[in-house]
Parts: structure tokens; sequence; C-alpha cells
């Protein structure tokens, strides 16, 4: 589920999805990779004890 939402509302994911269907995958492989992706950011921020960073444009105003 979480993989689904970081789809549709973050925009880093988002493009990183979109890339991977253009080059054909389908939906679940493309919706795995980002959930891999998610997973590998959540054990870096872990493990260097920093907090998730909001980057989009929403966040800087």
């Amino acid at each position: 589920m979480a993989a689904m939402v970081a789809c549709r509302y973050n925009p880093e994911m988002a493009e990183f999805y979109g890339r991977l269907k253009e080059r054909g995958k389908p939906h679940k492989i493309a919706v795995t990779a980002v959930m891999r992706k998610l997973v590998v950011t959540a054990n870096a921020l872990l493990r260097d004890r920093r907090a998730w960073e909001d980057r989009t444009e929403a966040a800087a105003s």
C-alpha cells in the first residue's frame, strides 16, 4: 500500500514508476521496484539516524 501511495503522491517515486512503465515493465514489477526503493531509503535513514526531508515544491512553500 505504501508503494501505491508513493507512486501517486511522491514526485520522485512517481517519476521512477513512470520510467519503469515507459520501459515496458508490468504494473506489478514497477510497484515492487518502488516498494524496494522505499525500504532501502527507510533503512538508510535509520542507519544514518536522519529524518525524512520532503523536497517537493509544496514543502518549500
